[in-house]
């Protein structure tokens, strides 16, 4: 039995939504373009496959109760490609773009590793149909897409988009397809993986789904490969109250290996919200779409070791015990990106999809009975704040084979943050990127 490759890619960003569906690789087409065959030299076409995809009519505000503990699945995972970066680099990911292709999967994954892949995502206990019905209800809240029914020309400032690249010459099973459109939002397309027809495909529409922020997320496939599936997430937003630019000035910020320049923003207000306890100062900055940008300045240790030991119920107690103050915040100006490779992660946080002799995909993604399991996962993510507010953005890519309560301030606070910080970025309560700046001077990574 031939053993084939099959991607799985995820991009997270500022969120765009792009709906569409697929039902297998050989009906219900519609030609998108077309590239040259290098072997041939015969035009290949680019096919988006659609399936008639089923929308949601209204919230269903119980299944978002679901005990789905995304937090816990951020935070840990986040830890983990924390400890796998350079002490004094950047960092930042979306934690929502990877959770929602490995949620999609849960579809495709057999019944002896489906618990662990639940659990792993924080929804143990759960079974597929009621993960499912969950994702459907947040991504139609968190992107507004409910509000596009009667208002065409509403804009969400979080789009999501889901996509599942798949070759010519394998059919999509026929169940997960039905998912991945209802629940997921999903948009399918036909490619040739033999070919630079794929990553170029991949690549627009990472472009495409971020604005223009992620490029170049792979730069080849391995031959083998028969699908990948992408999320993009895409967040822009600017500040309910604004920085002043003419305030914003130089100064010295205090990293691990010495001093550098940055440029610091300056918030002096009231009814700031804010937390303090005897490790961390916390102010959470709220943009005018009703999201936050969490800033968690440590006192007496790196900000490293902070994020490391972030837990989401430590957060959860930030954020109850946030309390409205006065104060002045002086924040540097920063733009910071990597690419992350996840495997080894995923694996340390109990994925099993990478498995190459259990083969947890087989049979449930595409109709065939060789072997199919996740065989690499990449990210790429950004985010730029500024003194009109935060623009964010992330790309995962995976690819698998075929075959306490706070202390209370009294007195005006001063935060400055001129040594490396937390964020957490957050809206509607789920956590889109999360990350540590150690160095706001630093290009950004590729």
């Amino acid at each position: 039995m031939k053993i084939k490759k099959l991607a799985l890619i995820t991009l997270a960003a500022i969120t765009l939504i792009n709906i569409a569906a697929f039902t297998g690789c050989n009906s219900g087409t519609e030609n998108n373009n077309s590239y040259n065959n290098d072997e041939t030299g015969s035009e290949v076409p680019v096919v988006q496959v659609m399936v008639e995809r089923h929308p949601l009519e209204s919230l269903n505000y119980e299944v978002m109760k679901a005990p789905v503990n995304e937090a816990a699945f951020a935070f840990n995972l986040g830890q983990k490609l924390l400890a796998e970066q350079d002490a004094d680099d950047n960092f930042v990911f979306s934690p929502l773009s990877v959770w929602l292709p490995l949620a999609a999967l849960v579809n495709a994954t057999d019944e002896a590793n489906k618990p662990a892949l639940l659990e792993a995502l924080g929804a143990g206990g759960m079974t597929e149909e009621q993960l499912n019905e969950y994702t459907q209800n947040i991504l139609y809240r968190i992107t507004g897409e409910l509000n596009k029914k009667y208002e065409p020309e509403f804009k969400s400032p979080l789009n999501i988009a889901n996509a599942l690249f798949v070759s010519q010459d394998v059919t999509v099973k026929q169940s997960f397809a039905q998912s991945f459109a209802d629940n997921y939002l999903g948009t399918m397309f036909n490619v040739d993986f033999s070919s630079q027809q794929a990553v170029d495909e991949v690549n627009k529409w990472a472009s495409e789904h971020t604005e223009g922020l992620i490029t170049n997320v792979i730069d080849e496939f391995n031959p083998e490969t028969v699908a990948a599936i992408t999320n993009a997430v895409y967040y822009s937003s600017g500040w309910a109250w604004e920085f002043k630019e003419n305030e914003t000035k130089p100064d010295v910020f205090y990293t691990a290996n010495g001093e550098t320049s940055a440029e610091y923003m300056k918030l002096e207000r009231d009814g700031q919200t804010y937390y303090e306890d005897e490790r961390i100062q916390a102010i959470a900055l709220t943009f005018n779409s009703g999201g936050r940008l969490w800033i968690l300045l440590p006192k007496n240790e790196t900000a490293n070791e902070l994020y490391i030991s972030l837990t989401d119920s430590y957060f959860n107690e930030i954020s109850l015990n946030q309390t409205s103050r006065t104060g002045t915040l002086m924040l540097p100006k920063f733009e910071i990106g990597n690419r992350l490779d996840l495997k080894d992660a995923l694996i340390a946080l109990g994925i099993p999809l990478f498995d190459r002799e259990a083969a947890p995909l087989t049979g449930g993604l595409i109709e065939s009975s060789a072997p199919v399991w996740l065989d690499e996962a990449i990210h790429k993510a950004m985010i730029m704040i500024d003194e009109k507010g935060t623009t964010a953005s992330a790309v995962t890519v995976l690819e698998f084979p075929l075959g306490g309560e706070g202390r209370q301030p009294t007195s005006p606070f001063e935060m400055s943050c001129n040594k490396p910080f937390v964020f957490v970025l957050e809206d509607y309560r789920q956590i889109l990127f999360t990350g540590v700046v150690n160095n706001p001077a630093a290009a950004p990574g590729s």
